[in-house]
């Protein structure tokens, strides 16, 4: 037990305790924990706190809140310890981290940490984290995510599309960015649009809209069970003030980061707050594609027109037929699709759709070097070429499903 809680058990009963190497090198975590705790807090080493932990005043603990940085990977097995002793006696775990590696974080949050947050600490997050620590914890196995995130006035949910690549560069990002656009863009009476980017380690939607890629992302995903509509919405991005972003996180992130009731989770929650919810999904086939699957009105896939998006598309539909998922939500996207005047291309379309058995209910034609010259400035293609072509297509998704849309609020009114 360190001198700090030993003097403080004297003064005023403890109630929270922080965990470090050192604290003195977490600053500014000294000062916001006086402020929310007075001198009812005191601070342990990982060798001290253990010992600690194994003592009767212990058991008064609200929380402990382990501050950790890069140094401390090497000592992992410590802090694992502290976390499994800490969550065996019914104490809430807060992590502070700086610059610590996001695998390392996920296996700490698995171990059972309750909440994170970044240092240096911003504004009013150690506040607005203890809050959360106060609350009971979710019986997230019995509540179902409806009941459990939505406010009385959310009760009509919007719906929600998601778009894969079948291989790469096939456009799936730059189709699901302008879509969004178009759609949020429409009209004095368009629908509001909620923009997911679920492609964890290289989505670049943030690169495509010049939006920052935040540490809030990270701490959303990893506290869904605790998330609300307040700390949804704060994490979100808004673009020229109209169309709302959750973009990839600052780090890569393993793809088994969040689970299957994560995505759930995050789907409900955009859904019951906006009109529309476009997904731009890793490449990668991930244990929770099956519930964007089955949480999505239609799963654009899009392709070109090659060997590799053919075996691909090939796979994949094997892959939803022997899970027995639903297969009809697919809509194929040709993209770099033949021109009109180009008899043969469009024969190699139409043997390539036959031969899978599918069809292309899109055909996008090449967008040439405007498109990258859009996405490396960070702007919709409507903003740098507002009459190229590929704008024109999307353009027409768009007004379907804006169409789509309207005619469900009229049969849910």
């Amino acid at each position: 037990m360190s001198s700090a809680v030993a003097t403080n058990k004297h003064t005023a009963p403890i109630r929270a305790c922080t965990v470090s190497r050192d604290v003195q090198n977490f600053d500014l975590l000294i000062e916001d924990m006086e402020l929310e705790l007075g001198e009812s807090w005191g601070d342990l080493t990982f060798p001290s706190a253990l010992k600690f932990l194994d003592q009767p005043d212990a058991r008064s603990l609200e929380f402990i809140a382990i501050a950790l940085d890069d140094d401390d990977e090497s000592n992992m097995a410590m802090v694992e310890a502290v976390i499994q002793r800490a969550t065996s006696l019914n104490i809430r775990v807060l992590l502070i981290a700086e610059e610590l590696g996001p695998i390392a974080l996920h296996r700490l949050l698995r171990l059972g940490a309750s909440d994170f947050v970044p240092y240096p600490l911003p504004e009013g997050a150690l506040h607005d984290a203890i809050q959360r620590l106060r609350q009971p914890a979710p019986d997230v196995a019995n509540i179902s995510p409806q009941s459990r995130m939505l406010t009385a006035s959310a009760q009509n949910m919007g719906t929600a599309y998601a778009v894969q690549g079948l291989s790469g560069g096939s456009g799936a990002t730059t189709f699901a960015v302008n879509l969004a656009w178009e759609i949020v863009n429409s009209g004095k009476e368009a629908p509001t649009v909620c923009l997911l980017d679920f492609d964890l380690q290289t989505g670049s939607i943030a690169t495509y809209l010049d939006l920052a890629r935040t540490e809030k992302v990270y701490e959303l995903l990893s506290n869904t069970a605790v998330m609300d509509r307040d700390f949804f919405m704060n994490t979100l991005q808004t673009f020229n003030d109209k169309l709302k972003v959750l973009t990839a996180a600052a780090d890569m992130l393993p793809l088994d980061l969040i689970s299957p009731d994560d995505i759930e989770r995050v789907i409900t929650m955009a859904r019951a707050n906006f009109d529309i919810v476009l997904i731009d999904m890793p490449a990668t086939v991930v244990q929770w594609t099956e519930t964007v699957l089955n949480e999505v009105d239609s799963y654009f896939a899009t392709m070109e027109l090659d060997m590799r998006s053919a075996q691909n598309a090939l796979r994949l539909i094997r892959a939803l037929k022997a899970e027995d998922l639903p297969l009809s939500k697919l809509r194929y996207i040709l993209n770099r699709a033949p021109k009109f005047t180009d008899l043969s291309g469009k024969a190699r379309a139409k043997r390539m759709a036959e031969s899978l058995d599918i069809e292309f209910e899109v055909m996008l034609p090449d967008g040439t070097a405007q498109v990258t010259h859009a996405n490396d400035h960070g702007l919709p293609l409507a903003e740098i070429a507002p009459k190229n072509p590929l704008l024109k297509e999307i353009r027409k998704v768009a007004q379907t499903i804006i169409a789509a849309n309207r005619d469900e609020k009229r049969a849910a009114a």
